[in-house]
């Protein structure tokens, strides 16, 4: 159904832009900077479905797309911060939009675009946004235009030899960024669940499962889940968030609510997101020992 180089600064892009958090590995021949591995990732993504399966509606869609949300990047980041930000976030944005959104009308595209970005702006709490930017923006279209906008579907027809080298590469890069625990708990969970979906439907259990396989779900796999500046800080939790996100999801698919996945991780992950700045401020202003502690008199 998804970095940028002013990260400190807010960025957020999608999933797997916290590459750019980590310095490209050295002494070997061949190396990547990290910053460019989610930008590559999704390009992939786009390419290998559109020629395989022409899932885009036009080109122009898809490029309307990215140049709002980079050119929204660009401006905001330059206003807000005095500097010019690196367009990883927002080309991941942006392509994340051209990618997900169906419609016949130009405008949803825009509109994904500059929400997303705008986003990650303005609904910040204590200097941290609570939505990955491309989830909120793709949850917003649909909910707010149900008559004109859509969301891509199993478009792929699910063909076994381009999934597999795009979750090949999509494992490895996330691997190579750190995050590969928060996109493998989620499989595991998903599979997990459509098991209780089929026993409780009576649908068979490959067709519960087989979403998974299609672009939208490398999308959120691979970039809005595993987003850095929209997950929670401990290891633990991630997953257990991520986890929680599937388990809702399920209970929206049962009760066949259309886009799960994108609602499922709206409310799981922005309540998430509340609980954990929440804590962190209130441990940074918490004495840590008694040590921390002022003198009492005579002491």
């Amino acid at each position: 159904m998804a970095g940028d180089a002013h990260l400190r600064q807010g960025s957020g892009g999608q999933a797997l832009s916290s590459a750019q958090h980590l310095p490209a590995p050295r002494g070997r021949l061949l190396t990547i900077d990290n910053r460019y591995l989610p930008p590559i990732l999704i390009t992939s993504i786009l390419v290998g479905a559109n020629l395989s399966f022409g899932i885009l509606e036009g080109w122009e869609r898809t490029a309307l797309s990215i140049v709002v949300a980079i050119g929204t990047e660009i401006v905001l980041g330059r206003i807000t911060y005095g500097k010019w930000p690196h367009p990883a976030s927002a080309y991941i944005s942006g392509i994340s939009a051209g990618i997900l959104i169906r419609s016949p009308f130009l405008w949803p595209y825009f509109f994904t675009s500059f929400i997303s970005i705008l986003s990650k702006y303005v609904l910040r709490l204590k200097g941290r946004h609570i939505w990955n930017p491309t989830n909120f923006g793709v949850s917003a279209m649909v909910l707010l235009a149900p008559a004109t906008v859509t969301v891509l579907s199993i478009q792929w027809g699910n063909a076994v030899a381009p999934m597999a080298v795009i979750w090949l590469l999509g494992a490895v890069i996330v691997w190579r960024v750190g995050r590969a625990h928060i996109s493998a708990t989620y499989v595991a969970a998903f599979f997990v669940f459509s098991f209780v979906r089929s026993a409780l439907t009576g649908v068979p259990w490959l067709a519960t499962v087989a979403p998974i396989t299609g672009p939208m779900y490398q999308l959120f796999i691979f970039f809005m889940i595993t987003d850095p500046k929209t997950t929670v800080r401990s290891k633990k939790w991630q997953c257990i968030v991520v986890v929680i996100v599937a388990f809702v999801e399920m209970l929206m698919r049962l009760a066949e609510v259309v886009y799960a996945p994108f609602y499922a991780l709206f409310v799981v992950g922005s309540i998430a997101m509340v609980i954990d700045i929440s804590r962190e401020s209130q441990s940074s202003h918490r004495p840590s020992s008694e040590a921390d502690l002022p003198a009492r008199d005579g002491q």
